[in-house]
Parts: C-alpha cells; sequence; structure tokens
C-alpha cells in the first residue's frame, strides 16, 4: 500500500526516476466516492483503467502524491486497485462549493509515467436541517391584515443538492399559514402568513412548531419553536425595494467603496417609520462577510472595509433586517448578492518538481530534464499560463497535461563548448496586462571521453650530437585534450612500427607523463642519420582515446671518423712506390692522393700537406686536391725520394691519415715519356662517340625538363606543389593530405628529403623529383611503397636522391674534359668551400667504398690494357653517382708519364696534352728512352 504525504516527499522520488528515464507518458482518470464511504473501500481499478499489468505495479515503483497534502487514498499494488484511507467530510473539504473533487498525481517508473486522478466526493444526506435558534420570537399588531407576513430565520442544512432543505412544515394553526419564497440564489425562506385577523384579547400569544426537512432519503428535519405576540398599534412594517438585488465589484477595490444603498420604506410615522439596519448572520458562515462590509444603521449604506479576493471568493450573500422603532417594531429584510469581478493580479507560480542534474553530454535528443509545474490563482484568461525557455538552449518544454510540463533536451550537448546553462524558464499568463515570473535553475553537463588528444603538430624535427650518453633529452612533444578529468589524463608512448631493422623503442623511449623522449643508447652518425619516432598519447577515457605524431630526430655528425687514404692502397707500414722521368719538369704530375672521410661537412673537409718541409723535397701537394707534382728541376742522380703525405680533416679535434710514398727518378724512362708527350690522333670512331654521347646528354636533359614541368603542372593543379632548396621538389601521395619535409647539411647538400601522406599510412606511395644546382645531371625516382621497412632503407634511398640531384633545369653541362682537378675539386666529402662545386662527393663509408671498389676496377682495367680510356668514356659509372666531375680524372691519370708494362694501350686524355705536342702510340714491349725529350 502506497500513499501520497505531500510534495515534500515526492521531490526526491521523481529526481530519482528522472535520472534514468528518458520519457514521460501521462493520462487522466476521474472516479467518483461517496462521503459515507468506509475506509478501505474500493474507489477504482487502477491496473485496468490505466492498462498496465497488476504484478508490474510493485516493480515499477508506483507513487501516490495528493496535492492538497492530506492522505485519504492508498494503492493496494497486489489488486491495482485506488482504496480509500480515512472516511471522507464533504461539507470539511469543500463547504458549501457546489463540486467536491479531490486532486491526486500517480507517478510510476521504467518508464516514467505521470498520471493525474481527479475524485468527485459525492454528498450524502449527512446533515440534519438546523435552525439559528432552537426558538424564535415574533411579534405582531393585533390591527395587522390578512396576509401580513412575519419573516423566519431560514435553516441551514450542510448538505448539497437533493440533501439540502427541500421544504419547511408549520404546526396546524387557526390564524397562521407557512409561505415559502424562493431567495435568487435559489434558498427558500419561510414566511408566516396571517390568516385571520388576530384579537389579543382573546389570544396573545401564539405557540407554533416550524420544521426544516431535507430532501434526502431518508428525509432528515429539524425544528424550531416560534412564539407570537400580538401586539397593537405600529402595523407596518419596512420594507425593501428591491427585496433581492445583485451588485457586480471588482476585486481589489480600495477600502471603504460603496457598495450600495438599501431602499427600505415604511408607511408609518413617527417612531413606527424611523428604520434601522444590521446585519442577518447564519451559522454555516457567522460573521464572514461582516468581516468585509460595513453597514451605516442609520443609513443603510454597505460599504468594503477589507480588500476583497476574487479568488478567495467569487461572490457574496449579505442578509439586511430593517426594522422600525415602532412599539411593537416591525422590520422588514433586504438581500443583497455582491459578486466579484476578476481582474489579473496574481503571477503565475512555478514550481520545479524534480530535476536530473548532472546529464551527460551525449544524451540523446529527448532526455527529460526537469518536470516543472505551473499555476495562476486568477480565472479565464488571466489564469492561463504559458512557459518559455530561451531559444538559443539545446532543451525545450513538452506538455504533459494542464499546468504540467517537461523539459527536455533539443538537441547535442556538448560539454567543451559548455559544461552547464542557467536555465530561466518563464511563465506568462494571458491576462490584461500580462503578469510574468521566471525561476532559473542551473543544469551541470558530465563529460564523456569524446575528444581525442591532440598534438601541437602531428609531425616535429629533433637535432641530437651523435656519440650522446643514453639518456640524453632529445625532444618533447605536447599534446591537449578537451574533456576533464580522467578523460583528459594523457599518457605517452612510442610505437614500433617496424620501420628500422632493430625496434624504435631500443634507442629511443618516452616519459608517459610530459611526452619527452630520451635516448636509450649511444647513436652513430655513420649508421643511423635519422630515425623516424611514431609516438602515441592516449587518454584516461574509457574507452580511451589516441593520436599518433611522428618525430624525426636527425643526428648531427661528430668527428669521430679519421680520414680513409683510398688511393694508393697499400698495406699498413708499406710504402708506394712511384718512378719518375728525371726530364720532368716543376709541374709535372706524379701522382694524386685520393682520400674520403666517413664525416660529413665540415669534418669531411680534406686537406693534404707533407710531412717534411718542403724546401729540402723538390715536390709539393696541393692543399686542397692531394696532387703531388714536381716542384723543381730533378738531377739526373738524384736518390729516391721518401715523402710522407698527412691527410687531415677540419674537424674539431682534427684527425688525420697519412701515406708514404717513395719516388725514384729513372733516366730509361725518358723515351717512354717523350713518348707520352705525343697524343694519339682522334679517330673518326671517337668523335661520332663523342657527338652521340653529346646528343644523348641533351635528350636525357630535354626529357628531365619536360617530365618536370608535367609534374610541377599536375602539382599546381591540385593546389598541393611545395618549393623548397633552391630547386624544385614535389611529392605527391595517394592522400589529399601530404607532408614535404627536408633537412639541409651543414655544407649545404640535401641531407634529408621525405615527401609522403599524412600519417603513417602503411601503404602510402611517395614519389619524389628532385632537381638541385649541385649537380648537372637529374633523376626521377620512385621509391617503393611504405611497407613499415626499416628507417635505413628509407634514410639510404632519400640519400640516393639528394647524391643525384641535377642541377635546374635550365640545360645540362659538358662533361669535363681535363683530367685534372681544378682548386673546387677535390675527393670525398673534402670540396670547395665556396660552394661553387659542379657536383656531390662520397658523403659516407658506403659511397667510399664503392668509390674504392671503381677506382680500383679501372685501375686493373688500364692494367689489363683492355680498354682505352677516351673521351668522356672512361667514367666506370662513377659521374652516375659522384657527378661528371668525379670520373677517372679521380685517379691520377699516368698516361703521360707511365709505362705499363704489358700493355697493348696507352693511357690517354681526350682533351690532349697540356702542350700542343702529339705522340705516337706506345708498343708492347717496355722501352728505355736513351735521351730526355724537351719541349
Amino acid at each position: 500500500m502506497l500513499g501520497g504525504r505531500g510534495w515534500p516527499w515526492q521531490l526526491p522520488l521523481l529526481l530519482a526516476a528522472l535520472s534514468c528515464l528518458a520519457a514521460s507518458s501521462s493520462a487522466q482518470l476521474r472516479y467518483s466516492v461517496p462521503e459515507d464511504r468506509e475506509p478501505g473501500s474500493s474507489v477504482g481499478d487502477l491496473a485496468k483503467d490505466l492498462g498496465v499489468e497488476v504484478r508490474s505495479l510493485a516493480t515499477r515503483n508506483l507513487r501516490l502524491v495528493s496535492e492538497g497534502g492530506q492522505r485519504h487514498f492508498q494503492v493496494d499494488l497486489v489488486a491495482g486497485v485506488l482504496l480509500l484511507d480515512r472516511r471522507l467530510d464533504r461539507e470539511a473539504l469543500c463547504g458549501q462549493s457546489p463540486t467536491c473533487s479531490l486532486h491526486l498525481q500517480l507517478v510510476m517508473e521504467n518508464p516514467l509515467q505521470l498520471h493525474r486522478i481527479e475524485v468527485d466526493v459525492l454528498d450524502v444526506n449527512d446533515n440534519a436541517p438546523q435552525f439559528p435558534k432552537p426558538e424564535v420570537v415574533l411579534e405582531i399588531t393585533e390591527v395587522a391584515n390578512p396576509g401580513t407576513r412575519l419573516p423566519l430565520e431560514v435553516a441551514e442544512d450542510p448538505d448539497m443538492g437533493s440533501n439540502s432543505i427541500s421544504t419547511y412544515e408549520l404546526s396546524p394553526s387557526e390564524h397562521f399559514a407557512l409561505s415559502i419564497n424562493m431567495r435568487g440564489d435559489g434558498v427558500k425562506m419561510p414566511e408566516i402568513v396571517l390568516e385571520k385577523a388576530l384579537d389579543r384579547e382573546k389570544v396573545p400569544v401564539h405557540h407554533l412548531t416550524l420544521t426544516a426537512l431535507d430532501g434526502g432519503n431518508p428525509v432528515k428535519s429539524g425544528t424550531a419553536k416560534v412564539t407570537i405576540h400580538v401586539l397593537d398599534a405600529n402595523d407596518n412594517p419596512p420594507v425593501c425595494d428591491p427585496p433581492i438585488s445583485k451588485v457586480h465589484l471588482e476585486e481589489n477595490v480600495p477600502v471603504g467603496t460603496l457598495v450600495t444603498k438599501l431602499n427600505v420604506t415604511d408607511l408609518d410615522e413617527g417612531p413606527n417609520g424611523h428604520v434601522e439596519y444590521s446585519f442577518k448572520t447564519s451559522n454555516n458562515a457567522p460573521g464572514k462577510f461582516t468581516k468585509l462590509f460595513s453597514l451605516d444603521p442609520r443609513t443603510g449604506e454597505i460599504r468594503t472595509k477589507a480588500p476583497l479576493d476574487y479568488e478567495e471568493s467569487s461572490a457574496y450573500e449579505i442578509a439586511v433586517r430593517a426594522r422600525d422603532k415602532g412599539s411593537p417594531a416591525m422590520e422588514g429584510h433586504c438581500h443583497l448578492r455582491v459578486e466579484l469581478i476578476d481582474i489579473n493580479d496574481n503571477s503565475p507560480e512555478i514550481v520545479l518538481t524534480s530535476l536530473s542534474s548532472p546529464v551527460q553530454e551525449d544524451a540523446t535528443p529527448g532526455t527529460v530534464i526537469a518536470l516543472i509545474g505551473v499555476k495562476d490563482s486568477d480565472s479565464g484568461d488571466n489564469g492561463q499560463v504559458r512557459l518559455q525557455i530561451a531559444k538559443e538552449l539545446p532543451f525545450k518544454l513538452v506538455s504533459s497535461f494542464k499546468e504540467h510540463f517537461s523539459l527536455v533536451t533539443n538537441g547535442p550537448l556538448d560539454r567543451e563548448k559548455a559544461n552547464g546553462y542557467n536555465i530561466t524558464v518563464r511563465a506568462v499568463d494571458s491576462g490584461f496586462p500580462q503578469r510574468a515570473t521566471q525561476k532559473t535553475f542551473y543544469l551541470q553537463i558530465a563529460d564523456v571521453n569524446d575528444n581525442a588528444p591532440n598534438f601541437s603538430s602531428p609531425f616535429d624535427t629533433a637535432h641530437i650530437q651523435e656519440n650522446s650518453l643514453p639518456g640524453t633529452s632529445v625532444f618533447s612533444v605536447s599534446a591537449s585534450d578537451p574533456d576533464e578529468g580522467s578523460n583528459s589524463k594523457l599518457s605517452y608512448s612510442i610505437l614500433d612500427n617496424g620501420m628500422q631493422d632493430i625496434p624504435i623503442s631500443t634507442y629511443f623511449r618516452i616519459d608517459q607523463d610530459n611526452g619527452t623522449v630520451y635516448t636509450m643508447r649511444a647513436l652513430d652518425y655513420e649508421q643511423d642519420k635519422v630515425f623516424q619516432v611514431p609516438v602515441e598519447v592516449k587518454d584516461g577515457g574509457s574507452p580511451a582515446l589516441s593520436s599518433t605524431a611522428v618525430v624525426h630526430v636527425f643526428v648531427l655528425d661528430e668527428n669521430d671518423n679519421a680520414p680513409t687514404i683510398v688511393y694508393p692502397s697499400v698495406p699498413k707500414g708499406s710504402a708506394f712506390h712511384q718512378t719518375i722521368p728525371v726530364l720532368a719538369e716543376p709541374g709535372y704530375l706524379v701522382t694524386k692522393i685520393v682520400a674520403v672521410d666517413a664525416d660529413s661537412g665540415h669534418n669531411a673537409w680534406l686537406s693534404y700537406q707533407l710531412q717534411e718541409s718542403a724546401e729540402a723535397l723538390p715536390f709539393q701537394v696541393e692543399h686542397r686536391s692531394g696532387e703531388i707534382r714536381v716542384a723543381q728541376a730533378l738531377r739526373e742522380s738524384e736518390d729516391p725520394h721518401r715523402l710522407v703525405v698527412e691527410v687531415r680533416d677540419n674537424g674539431t679535434p682534427s684527425l688525420s691519415a697519412s701515406v708514404v710514398i717513395v719516388i725514384s727518378p729513372e733516366e730509361n724512362s725518358v723515351q717512354d715519356f717523350a713518348k707520352s708527350l705525343d697524343l694519339p690522333k682522334s679517330s673518326p670512331k671517337d668523335t661520332n662517340l663523342t657527338l652521340y654521347l653529346i646528343i644523348s646528354l641533351v635528350s636525357i636533359s630535354l626529357v628531365s625538363c619536360v617530365m618536370f614541368a608535367v609534374a610541377a603542372a599536375r602539382c599546381l593543379k591540385a593546389g598541393t606543389t611545395s618549393w623548397t632548396f633552391a630547386g624544385c621538389c614535389r611529392g605527391t601521395g595517394r592522400k589529399p593530405a601530404s607532408h614535404f619535409r627536408g633537412q639541409m647539411k651543414p655544407d649545404g647538400f640535401i641531407k634529408y628529403l621525405d615527401v609522403g601522406g599524412a600519417g603513417l599510412t602503411s601503404q602510402a606511395q611517395n614519389y619524389t623529383s628532385c632537381f638541385s644546382p649541385m649537380s648537372d645531371q637529374s633523376d626521377f625516382l620512385f621509391v617503393k611503397p611504405f611497407s613499415h621497412s626499416s628507417t635505413a632503407e628509407t634514410v639510404a634511398a632519400y640519400e640516393q636522391v639528394t647524391s643525384t640531384l641535377a642541377s635546374p633545369c635550365d640545360g645540362q653541362a659538358q662533361p669535363n674534359t681535363d683530367w685534372r682537378f681544378s682548386q673546387t675539386q677535390r675527393p670525398g666529402t673534402s670540396g670547395s668551400q665556396n660552394g661553387e662545386e659542379g657536383g656531390a662527393w662520397p658523403n659516407n663509408q658506403f659511397d667510399t667504398e664503392m668509390l674504392q671498389a671503381m677506382i680500383l676496377a679501372s685501375a686493373n682495367e688500364a692494367a689489363d690494357g683492355n680498354s682505352t680510356l677516351g673521351g668522356g668514356m672512361g667514367t666506370m659509372g662513377l659521374s652516375a653517382r659522384y657527378g661528371p666531375q668525379f670520373t677517372l680524372q679521380h685517379v691520377p691519370d699516368y698516361r703521360q708519364n707511365v709505362y705499363i708494362p704489358g700493355s697493348t694501350a696507352t693511357l690517354t686524355n681526350a682533351a690532349g696534352k697540356r702542350d700542343a705536342k702529339s705522340a705516337g702510340s706506345s708498343g708492347g714491349n717496355k722501352k728505355k728512352s736513351g735521351k730526355k725529350e724537351k719541349k
């Protein structure tokens, strides 16, 4: 059994119900019950009328709330019926109101349903009529004519309708009869009518019994004794004109306002015609109207003496007694009905029944937020109320039934935009002038994990010196999450994406709290120049959301590698022996030292010098090129010279390597030397071959320019072209979102170039087209799709691109026909510092080994005599790797001063000798010259 205990008890109930429900429904039921029904009696079958199963009532947490705050009913959850909790007294509940209804609210959960129940209390004949006084004393003059009327007190019956007073009866009398008149409000007024003239001398006093009967079944009655004294003289009573009147008056009129002035006449003269006025009261409302109205006993003016409220009572019945001063005094009775006119003097009242706060930001539209009740004590249009809220709020009001509304969500909520709402509900009535009331309450929005962390930049670069100690801080990534609480607590980690042969986590680690990246081991620039470190950040939500960023860590070179002498290659502790003719003049090229350095930049800039004093030796070494030349004329009987050539890099501290070269002047080399001064005449075949080579190079250059122009046009059309490095590089991926990243070496060469799709897409196709002023050939390189290959492979591919960068697309330079190095040309990465060098030089250990292998192969080829190296033919693939200036010119040209035993061909220079003389070809046997040849 459940019953209502008033509003304070239902508020937490409704609040708890609304927190888990998203919709509500309503219905209205009406029952009637007699007021004499015993407690426990059935009022109505709720389960049947609501269309729900009886067994679901208990599980749906049914609640019954009485609006009046009194408990009159209860619900039998087993039978599903509404029971009477206590005996009802209609007269105590509703007084003299024509209708008597009790309003209930029935709340059920799962889903939330709110029903309104009206119970009409039916009147039963449980009250007998009762007169104001048990005995009524009347006086009548003996001269009264038949037909004279003596008004009687009206009996009161609290019952209504047919159970109220139906009629009056008077005990039989010879002189008097009973007359019943109907008042304007339907009340029956008894009067005694004189039927026969009186004779005081015979009967001075008449005793009668007045009985009031109601219309109930069984009939109830009440009696009063009527004593009539017969008097002489004053035989005209005061008369009201009209006896029943009606007045309309606005509520809230000022106190003292004249309501009406009674019009009473008395035909008697003197004291018998002077009338005094007084109020007549009744038992059911003694003195009720006397508190609101005043009556002047002399003039009969009725005025207000207190504010009138339509909402308290819409009409008042006023009975006035008019009595003259005759002896005996006669009286008349006036009845006045004052009807009040309602004005809009009451503002609406807003009652927040329940509020579900906070509400999740992912709540679906239609979720119930609050139940709101509204009422207005005025009537008619003055009591018609409508609710409003601001249109920009993501909520709306839904009317459940009259004067009850539900506040529901009307769109998606976003805590990141608004973490709460101040909701102002405004109630406006339809009166004139309008009255309004507003109530503001705060609704908090609860956060859900609907935002992934966001890095400040999806791509970052960092630099670290090689050989740095493990634990060195490399870089710090930062991310933000607009959520709050645990949903915004971030944790960083490094992903092993398989781009390196060794997991990236063996190189770097990250602080999961602040995003700082540290090294796990010392890094080696010569082994790994760049690392692609994918970083992931996760929030603490459930489920957790994450984002990724890529940090490209570039390793900065340190001078930790000494130069390596590629040519001449001799075992450690041995010397390289070189013979020259004694007729060699100053400037004669003896040999050339070729060295490389695995480092890069300034650390690989090499310089050559002799350890002995230059004044003591007839030779000198070019500081930059490494060429050993004759510094002064040799003597015929000069002993072999031992030179120690030191190669030193430009790093700090500087590292060096040295080679011992023994130069022996020989007289028998004069004949060979003389023969070597004569260049072989260029055959037509060589001339045609040179022409073909020039045509091929020009064609390749034109094709490269066309390809670049087409690629640039397509890139501009797609709006994704990027320009950098004083050349033109374009990257195109399968996805519109792309990125271009480049890294310059300290010496001006491109160190790292990356054109690819955004993110770490596993199969993003990358294309790289690069042209640079540092090379005079161009390549278009198709890099295979990323399949999480190692970073070393990726870097090697990029190094291959950057090592073959071509000059801008304005033509291709012709190969250098001079076999000698210029001052701007030197082996390895020890190129010129003035930036005018025409091509790329060996830059790492792999390039050094390849160069050494090609140089040795070239030397062997020349020694075997299987090829004549002339014109631009003797490149051995070196120009394809290091540019046209790095051909076999990097190998000392001994064709003009060295005879190779067993060779059938003489090494010649395609550009001719330094002088204009020509010499014949050398034979297959070693020859000795007996004299010197002079220029």
